[in-house]
């Protein structure tokens, strides 16, 4: 049996670990990860169907390095989910940052090059910056947040455009709003919440607490990307991948201390510099149509975290 040969990049990350799982339960598909383990870790991986998927370490922003492999593959469809991701490790790391154009710039000429009928592209709400208006829409909420992840994202996506104008390549680009998942790094503000409340730790706030924010459980976020690959929808076209339900930091802090029946009191912090934007909330209409379910809750997806064995001992429960 001829296999769909997959390449996920970023894919011991918290959105590829899971795409990776949900691709190889599909014994049709051979699965080739990428990861230069920076942030990702080899245990978000799976641990059974061994026969179809394997793990590189690798660079996709070293040309030699993602080469070698693509070349080898000649790959159907490419993820490209490797990137430095989270407000604070970006606002830290502006040229890692921008060597991410590298890779983006790698995966696309190799692609062109090769047997890759779609690329599918993980850009982030970042792009949008502080809303003008709310929900944002993929084409007529306008761009424009200028620190350096965002820029790098939307330079990602004209890449993308430009690469299916002159050569034909097709993509699919994601912007992607708040994931939450067992494999997510407590570097973020949900898992990083709920590991303070679970040991009775301060909750720390930015500023006063009053942004607002979405949060997609992981499963939304890779059944409705999948869903792009399997049903051949968002063909040359952007999505939103996101809950739509908005709520304030402190309301979630609160959330998750009342949840947990925790002691954690919350502590209030200096604003960020910058790339904290006090809004974010998707149109998620296309998400919607390419899932046809509801999303899960924002309580049944924390109720999934503190069930989730690989979560508690990741926080050392």
């Amino acid at each position: 049996m001829n296999k769909t040969k997959i390449l996920i990049t970023g894919g011991a990350g918290n959105i590829g670990s899971v795409t990776v799982e949900k691709l190889v339960a599909d014994p049709s598909n051979f699965v080739v990860v990428v990861d230069n383990l920076s942030t990702g870790l080899l245990n978000k991986l799976p641990t059974e169907n061994k026969g179809n998927w394997t793990f590189v370490k690798g660079d996709v922003n070293i040309y030699h390095d993602i080469a070698q492999i693509m070349l080898a593959h000649q790959f159907d469809h490419v993820f490209h989910f490797a990137a430095v991701v989270g407000v604070q490790r970006t606002q830290e790391n502006p040229v890692s940052v921008l060597r991410d154009i590298d890779g983006i710039k790698n995966i696309l000429e190799l692609s062109k090059n090769t047997s890759v009928k779609r690329i599918f592209y993980a850009s982030s709400s970042e792009v949008y910056g502080e809303p003008v208006s709310l929900p944002q829409h993929e084409h007529t909420t306008p761009l424009n947040s200028r620190v350096p992840y965002a820029v790098v994202k939307n330079i990602g996506e004209c890449f993308c455009k430009s690469y299916h104008q002159e050569f034909g390549l097709n993509y699919t680009i994601y912007r992607y709003f708040n994931t939450y998942g067992p494999n997510q790094s407590t570097d973020f503000v949900l898992p990083r919440f709920l590991e303070a409340a679970l040991k009775n730790k301060d909750i720390t706030l930015y500023g006063d607490g009053s942004q607002t924010r979405t949060f997609t459980y992981v499963d939304d976020t890779i059944d409705a990307s999948l869903a792009c690959l399997t049903k051949n929808d968002v063909v040359n076209d952007v999505v939103n991948i996101g809950n739509d339900v908005a709520i304030s930091m402190i309301d979630l802090a609160n959330l998750i201390i009342k949840t947990t029946s925790s002691r954690s009191k919350i502590v209030y912090l200096d604003p960020l510099k910058e790339g904290d934007m006090t809004r974010r909330q998707p149109d998620n209409t296309k998400m919607r149509q390419l899932l046809n379910r509801p999303l899960i809750s924002l309580e049944e997806g924390i109720a999934r975290m503190l069930a989730s064995k690989q979560f508690l001992a990741s926080i050392g429960l």
